[in-house]
């Protein structure tokens, strides 16, 4: 196969990108699970590059401050499918961007979302680090690379769009579960 040679500089650079694969310990979730929502930043979030290392993972580091691309079909992709309901808020910052609500399967390889749960938390500009225009998704407040939107794709969704984010800049926090009263009247179960 033959690339255009606009082409062969993007490639020789995510050839000779590197993949970290697995959390540190095997054990603990990629996408971090938290017990309730982060406080929502007032303001934009600004650090130095010396801050953002201190505070993200070497992988959300590389993808957030650097416009890196996780693997495709690899175990934090796995680890999402199986989530069940709740919000994702930006690993930098902890703003809150997607919901389970928006959240399908593009079978694409990465997290896929048809919209955010919080529009003014978005926003989108053009990349052409492969070459050609891409539609860059980033986080509002930390200004931290997500990922990529795509349009007219022809998902059955309502709005025609992949939100093609990348998982390890996510954290979770699982809808609440709700315990209900029986019903008044009802028998109560022992």
């Amino acid at each position: 196969m033959t690339f255009p040679a606009r082409l062969i500089p993007a490639l020789a650079a995510i050839s000779s990108a590197p993949l970290l694969l697995m959390a540190a310990d095997p054990a603990k979730p990629i996408i971090e699970v938290l017990k309730q929502a982060p406080e929502q930043p007032a303001k934009a979030v600004e650090k130095t590059d010396e801050e953002w290392r201190k505070i993200l993972t070497p992988e959300q580091y590389r993808i957030l401050r650097q416009a890196g691309t996780e693997r495709s079909n690899g175990p934090v992709y796995s680890e999402f499918k199986h989530q069940g309901g709740g919000t994702y808020f930006c690993a930098g910052c902890g703003t809150e961007l997607f919901s389970s609500k928006e959240k399908f399967d593009s079978h694409c390889g990465w997290p896929s979302f048809y919209d955010p749960s919080k529009a003014k938390n978005i926003k989108t500009s053009t990349d052409y680090h492969l070459g050609y225009a891409r539609t860059e998704v980033r986080c509002a407040v930390c200004d931290g690379h997500l990922g990529h939107v795509f349009t007219g794709e022809g998902y059955n969704t309502p709005t025609d769009k992949r939100y093609c984010i990348n998982g390890t800049v996510l954290k979770f926090v699982p809808f609440p579960t709700e315990t209900k009263a029986p019903a008044e009247g009802a028998p109560k179960k022992e």
